[in-house]
């Protein structure tokens, strides 16, 4: 893979070495190795050649949140990568990710499990997102219906639910993230015993926690995250009109 001269390769290092640091702080602190985490890499509205460099920098996992986007930026790179589909998905655009992508992390209603299930041959790895916040902005479903609607999911073979999803509001200072992000952790422990109760044999298969973005991923470490979606903090800012 190249890097084009308009890609700053130093700059992509430097802010990754930064956030390296960052993520390996974090772990100290929490009493965890570096290793339990996950670097996801939002690469959404940044060019393939940026993506290009920070693969050749070592990251393996990035994130998308658009399914035309992922399809041209996933045609150019082939299996160079390991991609993430990050954002809400339409049911009527299941079939484009089921079974193409590594982790759906934003499965959070009945339709949409239905069309991903009808989409695949093979087990589809989902996480279900949560409305942490309590924003109607933010998709997901309510922590009181968390562990009926893994009940409705793992009764289809066609998904393997590994964990859950979830996202703080925003706020300036990344400390006033930590209790939601806590309860994302609660909530998913609670699951996890719901599962080892009701559903024994796919119990296993409960392992993430999606959480933590540029802003707050060293909170949400602290508080249990093992995924992390990290843009801004490795790309620089979005540029919407490129």
């Amino acid at each position: 893979m190249s890097t084009p001269a308009d890609i700053d390769r130093e700059l992509l290092k430097s802010r990754l070495d930064e956030v390296e640091a960052r993520i390996g702080a974090a772990c100290e602190r929490a009493g965890r190795e570096r290793a339990e985490v996950t670097l996801i890499a939002v690469s959404k509205t940044h060019p393939i050649e940026a993506i290009e460099a920070l693969a050749e920098l070592g990251v393996s996992d990035f994130g998308e949140s658009y399914v035309q986007e992922w399809q041209e930026k996933a045609g150019e790179l082939e299996d160079s990568v390991r991609w993430h589909f990050i954002g809400g998905l339409q049911s009527n655009k299941a079939r484009f990710v089921a079974g193409e992508v590594a982790l759906i992390h934003s499965v959070d209603r009945k339709s949409l499990v239905k069309a991903l299930a009808r989409r695949t041959d093979e087990p589809v790895d989902v996480l279900l997102q949560v409305n942490i916040s309590g924003e109607d902005s933010k998709g997901g479903v309510e922590p009181e219906a968390l562990n009926d609607f893994y009940a409705s999911v793992v009764a289809r073979q066609e998904l393997r639910v590994r964990g859950v999803m979830g996202m703080a509001p925003y706020a300036e200072d990344p400390e006033d993230a930590r209790p939601y992000f806590r309860r994302l952790r609660e909530l998913y422990e609670g699951l996890v015993a719901y599962a080892q109760h009701h559903a024994p044999q796919r119990a296993g298969e409960l392992r993430e926690i999606s959480m933590g973005m540029s802003g707050d991923f060293e909170v949400a470490i602290e508080e249990g995250a093992t995924l992390i979606r990290v843009g801004s903090a490795l790309f620089g800012e979005r540029n919407y009109d490129a």
